[in-house]
């Protein structure tokens, strides 16, 4: 019998903007259940249940328990990079909301946006995201830099629909 995660489990883990920054905030860095309550104002009893949602789903692993500043025995978890590859039905919201989350409280300057308005055919329209997919996920299988500052990238895509048109069904 198998004992590892389904898909619909492993797309619920991800279902939170809140996981999803527990897994940002552990990519680089394995980070305590008590660093990540405090890091996200949660308290610690709340985080574990995320903390042991991600871990049984596959997204966090435990690294080497550590001896606390009160020599307490710690356990820092860090993310997998499964979550690069796990398909999240309606994930667009989901990212969106973490973004939100992730920016709030950033000076105007620490964020860099770019936008920008195109018409494409819809095989043009596919090359183009292809094209993106392919650098991101290049950019995605490297090692992390020892030296460098973590940050955060965020892409969205979307219609440019008149106001009238926006909210309906257009399938």
């Amino acid at each position: 019998m198998d004992a590892s995660p389904d898909d619909g489990a492993r797309a619920r883990a991800l279902a939170s903007p809140l996981r999803m920054r527990i897994l940002r905030l552990c990519l680089h860095e394995p980070r305590t259940n008590k660093e990540l309550a405090e890091e996200l104002g949660l308290n610690p009893g709340s985080m574990l249940h995320h903390v042991r949602s991600l871990v049984a789903t596959g997204f966090l692993e435990a690294a080497e328990p550590r001896r606390g500043a009160r020599g307490a025995r710690e356990v820092p978890y860090r993310a997998t990079r499964r979550s690069w590859r796990t398909p999240v039905p309606g994930v667009g919201p989901i990212l969106l909301e973490t973004f939100l989350q992730e920016i709030e409280g950033l000076a105007p300057d620490d964020i860099s946006a770019t936008r920008l308005g195109l018409k494409l055919t819809a095989e043009n329209r596919a090359e183009m995201l292809a094209e993106f997919e392919a650098v991101f996920q290049r950019w995605a299988s490297r090692p992390a830099d020892p030296d460098g500052d973590p940050i955060s990238l965020f892409f969205a895509e979307h219609p440019d629909l008149p106001r009238r048109d926006r909210g309906r069904d257009r399938g």
